[in-house]
């Protein structure tokens, strides 16, 4: 057994699992990583040695996460931006920001998303595309943007955030799962493709987790679907942020094209 992974479990698992030093010298871009898991995904990073570039959406919520992570973490070098991820010039010119300041790019998680309830009766064609550009042209477009400089570096990682409804579907918004139908695809396609480049590519799929948009759906809804899950409760960001974690990692060296599912065997 290596000396990292002995290491990485020394603490034992969950919140007293000891992660100090397992992305030393490595740089990672999480979007979507203001709040939720996105957030809980930074705090991972930076915990674990690494230099940290999160983006948000708009400037007051960057700045607002920023600050929060100097008063938890005063050592974490972190960084925010606010690029439109459906745009690809801004893209590009923000990971080229990250690259200047921090000087390579090692990981990239794509986690910014949106989500939606609406009946297909209901349902506006401009918002079926919003869904789209954020949860899928974003991720084709970040990681065209990271690729190159992980390739010239000799290698990285890329972790989506997908759903579990990517793998069962849902009664509505048939938006939200047909993007996560495609981020799935995207993780096994390029994970083919980047191989070669020593690039890996996989995405988590989580259940129900104690986030912002989970606390927007019907409390019946939640209910309904928490009884569905052996482990007997919702996942919490935390958890999600701990298989973003080791995938992102060199424990994960010989993992890719994986849609890991984190949701406690949730059944529906």
């Amino acid at each position: 057994m290596s000396s990292l992974f002995i290491e990485y479990f020394k603490g034992g698992y969950g919140k007293n699992m000891k992660i100090a030093g397992l992305l030393e010298g490595k740089t990672a871009i999480v979007t979507g990583g203001t709040r939720g898991i996105g957030y809980e995904i930074v705090k991972k990073f930076a915990e674990a040695g690494a230099k940290v570039a999160l983006f948000g959406s708009r400037q007051e919520t960057v700045d607002k996460a920023l600050g929060k992570l100097k008063e938890e973490m005063p050592e974490a070098e972190v960084m925010g931006l606010c690029p439109a991820l459906d745009k690809y010039d801004e893209v590009e010119k923000a990971i080229g920001t990250v690259k200047e300041a921090f000087g390579r790019i090692d990981i990239l998680a794509n986690n910014a998303g949106i989500s939606a309830r609406e009946s297909i009766y209901d349902y506006k064609p401009e918002d079926f595309e919003k869904i789209m550009k954020l949860n899928v042209n974003a991720v084709f477009f970040c990681t065209k943007a990271v690729a190159p400089i992980m390739k010239e570096q000799g290698g990285g990682s890329v972790i989506n955030t997908s759903s579990m409804v990517s793998i069962y579907g849902q009664p509505a918004g048939c938006g939200y799962p047909a993007s996560k139908f495609a981020v799935n695809g995207l993780t096994r396609s390029l994970a083919r493709e980047l191989g070669k480049d020593n690039i890996r590519v996989n995405a988590v799929a989580p259940g129900v987790t104690r986030t912002d948009m989970v606390a927007a759906l019907p409390e019946e809804m939640v209910a309904r679907i928490s009884a569905g899950i052996p482990l007997g409760r919702p996942g919490e960001p935390e958890e999600v942020a701990n298989t973003v974690l080791f995938l992102a990692s060199d424990l994960a060296s010989y993992v890719t094209g994986e849609i890991l599912s984190v949701d406690g065997a949730t059944q529906v």
